[in-house]
């Protein structure tokens, strides 16, 4: 049975039994801190679990791509260790429970799959009797094929539901177990399968470490897809499933390999498999190489799957070429990974150039190291050195003890994996600290008053005060000066999301006003008016005038228009690949994220900016309407970045330009944003770059502020406007000029400078050595002094230092024919700025320093000669 099919009988089987079908999630954790991924078929429905929000249909299924890489060592190594898989899973919110979980498990299994039901065995929290009934009485599986556990079968992860678990065992009937006690889930060898495990979280794990009972009892399950596919397709690691061999088979022709081979083969090649998978489908989703948090793990995973193409003897970039097969694989249900595939290729072949590069640098950083150990007479690489390579450079233990045997030389591989593990201790320690799914349980959280929104339409409205709340609680009345929350029955106040900001403005009753400073949304989406009592006091059941700021309002929705034709503009103008990455829509400004390779040309802007105006001038009507969500994919609707969409979405449509789905304010007419003019554009991380713009009034007062700055120098430069160009063309040549006229003064200085210190050179053993400090060289200078002092002294080693703005430098020079007797101009410069406060090297022939302590350039010098007996 091919994986597609099993998936698609997972997902129909349970939408027959009432459960939505939920399209999986991003890889990124949406409104979710606590997750760096999505690890789990649950993580994207949290807030349903710990209450935060109500779902439309209690029951729901889904096949949910996740990330996990807290064992990546293992990957490769073992059958079933992988970064990126699919999980099946049901869940109930507080409607079914352990009856229907597991009856449904059974059916699907034993029916729909048709496992022969002798070969499956449960395990069972060993207090969990109703569990145990169940599996026993009702579904009648005998007592000797449910296992009772302990502690590991009880799900808990920190604050939140928790609660007993039973997991599902599918026995592969291998021989070859010496264990009187082989049975599922108590027996580590490879004979019982897990396959499912179904969590009944009936409990409340609360902050002082006690359990409650929840009110309402939940359902989370996961079955793996690759485990069930390695056996309906009767093999015997989920890399020898349809979900992995294509690609394996690929990487073969690449590295002209077989598979199966020997040991290092088969592990490289699984690596690659998995982590071009989980690479591939994060690129998809957003997230991009980079230093830090995801893009860092993403980053990781490319540069070890490199690291074992090379294993395979492959020298050159070759994983963009993996990404087609990914999307044959999975395109299907994943369509994304095929139409962002351009994207996903052209990120990938540009990092893994990057990492050859990086390789190369690490190879050179060798070098270096066994040099410097090899001239203090040691023959060990240290742990600390070996483990910066690693992490660093993401060079291989494997390849750095190579290199050092090669040279005679060992590696201290306990200190290296010591590192390695601290590395591993801290990353562990992090994710615990933050995996938890902790329940918000404030007075707004509990909001289930109804308000409507109006302001699409309306920006003044009379409403009934439904519900308020002063430090975390209910109240039934607020007085002056208090600050409080409040929410009316009918609001125009625009909520802060999909990066536009809130509405600000005014609640009045008779006497009594309210400033409304900010508004958020409460979990079942209420407009929530965050406000301070100006004058009076107003109590539960009111009837107030609540009115926007309009001006405020009006200078918003121009920038948020001008940000989707902007972003219809970047994909004309750059290309398809531009995605969404953020947005900020402001009165004053707009800020858009977007995804693109490299600085956008002086051009290119020029064409953007000139492409919305042009939008602006046709004064097109913009056209909102709400309609089914697959009609408005239809009409090529760009759905917004961070926005969360239901079955009926809001469609916005800018003339024939823009189409996308949103749910803020906009003008009517694209007229009403006057003019677009683009500010700055920067890149903000690897991938992703940032355009800041201006709309309306404040595009006016922009050119107006640039007129003023134009004005301020034409009358520095004593000229007109116009003229201001050619003026400083005349005063850049002049400079130019007088620079010529400099560097020939100081060439000149340098020479007589030469004359004078060659005099000072004193022998040491054989060769001439030259010290001295010099009075206002910078250090262009001081090398220009030591060039000219090199073509009149044969055989030497000459030191020059000099002070400059509160710093020392010093320039050092070693001839050629004496670097065979140790000496070193990077070494012996080194040593001297040491004495100064600083450091410094270069190459054996020459370099240069720097110090923070001027004052004790003399001693510095007065131990050249020294510091040159000691290296002779």
């Amino acid at each position: 049975m091919k994986s597609s099919e099993v998936r698609r009988k997972f997902l129909e089987f349970f939408g027959s039994k009432g459960h939505d079908i939920l399209p999986s999630a991003s890889l990124v954790p949406h409104d979710d801190p606590s997750l760096l991924w999505i690890n789990a078929g649950m993580a994207p429905l949290k807030k349903y679990f710990d209450g935060r929000e109500i779902p439309k249909n209690p029951r729901m299924t889904n096949s949910q791509k996740c990330i996990r890489t807290n064992d990546i060592e293992n990957v490769g190594k073992t059958a079933r260790h992988q970064t990126f898989f699919e999980m099946l899973g049901n869940f109930s919110i507080g409607d079914y429970f352990k009856k229907e979980a597991i009856e449904w498990a059974w059916e699907f299994l034993t029916k729909e799959i048709g496992f022969d039901p002798e070969r499956l065995s449960v395990t069972i929290h060993h207090e969990d009797e109703e569990a145990f009934e169940i599996w026993h009485t009702s579904v009648g599986i005998p007592e000797e094929r449910i296992v009772r556990l302990d502690d590991e079968n009880f799900w808990d992860i920190g604050e939140g539901p928790c609660g007993p678990c039973s997991e599902i065992y599918y026995d592969r009937q291998l021989t070859g177990c010496t264990s009187p006690d082989c049975k599922a889930g108590a027996c580590e060898c490879d004979r019982y399968l897990e396959i499912w495990n179904l969590v009944f979280s009936q409990y409340n794990h609360n902050p002082d470490g006690s359990y409650t009972p929840l009110p309402k009892k939940n359902i989370d399950t996961g079955m793996g897809l690759e485990r069930m596919c390695s056996l309906l397709q009767d093999v015997e690691t989920n890399f020898d499933t349809d979900l992995f061999r294509p690609i394996i088979d690929r990487t073969c022709g690449l590295a002209n390999v077989t598979y199966p081979a020997d040991t290092d083969t088969n592990v490289a090649l699984k690596v690659i498999a998995d982590h071009v998978r989980t690479v591939a489908f994060s690129i998809g989703d957003g997230v991009l190489p980079s230093n830090e948090g995801r893009g860092y793990v993403i980053r990781r995973l490319l540069r070890r799957a490199v690291r074992y193409g090379k294993v395979l003897g492959i020298e050159k970039p070759f994983l963009y070429e993996l990404v087609s097969i990914v999307g044959q694989i999975m395109g299907e249900f994943y369509p994304a990974v095929v139409e962002k595939a351009g994207f996903i290729v052209r990120v990938i072949r540009s990092e893994e150039e990057r990492f050859h590069e990086t390789l190369s640098a690490g190879e050179n950083r060798l070098s270096d190291l066994i040099a410097s150990r090899k001239a203090v007479g040691e023959q060990t690489i240290s742990g600390h050195d070996a483990f910066m390579l690693y992490d660093t450079y993401g060079f291989p233990i494997d390849l750095t003890e190579d290199i050092a045997a090669e040279q005679g030389m060992t590696v201290d591989r306990g200190a290296f994996e010591q590192a390695l593990d601290e590395q591993r201790v801290r990353a562990r320690a992090a994710r615990q600290e933050i995996d938890s799914m902790q329940s918000v349980r404030t007075a707004v959280s509990q909001l289930t008053v109804e308000s409507r929104f109006v302001g699409y339409q309306e920006y003044v409205t009379m409403a009934s005060v439904a519900a308020l709340v002063k430090d975390g609680e209910f109240v039934e009345r607020v007085h002056e000066g208090d600050v409080c929350d409040v929410v009316l029955d009918r609001t125009p106040f625009y909520a802060e999301s999909g990066g536009q900001v809130s509405d600000r403005g005014m609640i009045t009753c008779g006497q009594t006003q309210l400033q409304v400073t900010a508004v958020y949304k409460a979990p079942l989406g209420q407009h929530v008016m965050s406000c301070e009592v100006v004058k009076g006091e107003l109590s539960v059941g009111d009837l107030a005038e609540a009115a926007i700021d309009v001006a405020y309002r009006k200078d918003i929705v121009k920038n948020h228009t001008g940000t989707h034709l902007l972003h219809k503009a970047l994909r004309e103008v750059l290309g398809e690949h531009v995605a969404q990455a953020g947005s900020l829509v402001e009165d004053e400004r707009l800020r858009f994220d977007f995804s693109h390779f490299g600085a956008v040309t002086k051009e290119e802007l020029q064409d953007i900016e000139q492409r919305v105006n042009h939008q602006i001038w046709l004064d097109e009507a913009v056209d909102v309407r709400e309609m089914p969500i697959d009609e408005a994919k239809a009409l090529g609707a760009m759905a917004l970045f961070g926005e969360k969409y239901g079955e009926v979405v809001r469609v916005v449509k800018a003339g024939d330009y823009s189409t996308e789905l949103c749910g803020g304010c906009h003008v009517a007419r694209t007229g009403e944003i006057g003019i677009f003019k683009i500010v700055s554009e920067a890149g903000i991380g690897a991938g992703v770059r940032r355009i800041e713009a201006v709309t309306g009034r404040f595009a006016y007062q922009y050119g107006n502020d640039r007129e003023k700055l134009l004005e301020q120098a034409a009358k520095l430069l004593k000229t007109n406007g116009s003229e201001v160009p050619q003026r400083i063309e005349g005063l850049l040549g002049a400079l130019k000029d007088l620079n010529r006229e400099i560097e020939s003064l100081k060439g000149k200085v340098s020479a007589i400078e030469a004359e004078s210190l060659e005099k000072q050179a004193v022998l040491v053993d054989d060769v001439q050595v030259l010290a001295a400090a010099v009075k206002g060289m910078d250090m262009d200078a001081l090398r220009a002094t030591v060039d000219g002092l090199k073509a009149k002294l044969s055989n030497s080693v000459i030191v020059l230092g000099s002070t400059a703005e509160g710093k020392v430098n010093f320039v050092a020079s070693v001839s050629k024919d004496l670097h065979s007797r140790g000496l070193h101009a990077g070494k012996i410069i080194k040593e001297v700025a040491s004495i100064a406060g600083g450091s410094g090297g270069g190459r054996p022939d020459m370099a240069q320093a720097g110090g923070k302590s001027p004052e004790k350039l003399q001693e510095a010098i007065g131990n050249v000669m020294e510091i040159v007996k000691n290296f002779l």
